[in-house]
């Protein structure tokens, strides 16, 4: 599983970065995730909440 952001769709709502800082990094106040990231073992369930939670849904979950 990985995750993949739209950077220009963020609008710094923070939404992910509250359910997990180091899944979702910021830069600015604005997601700072470039190309798919792999999500660790176990945290699946906070990486879909993370997407889950971005009203801009600049987030998204990529399959592998």
């Amino acid at each position: 599983m990985k995750i993949r952001a739209d950077r220009p769709a963020c609008k710094g709502h923070g939404m992910c970065y509250v359910v997990d800082q180091e899944l979702f990094p910021l830069d600015d106040g604005f997601i700072d995730i470039e190309g798919d990231v792999e999500v660790p073992t176990g945290r699946e369930a906070n990486a879909l909440l993370g997407v889950d939670s971005c009203p801009e849904m600049a987030l998204q979950i990529v399959d592998d």
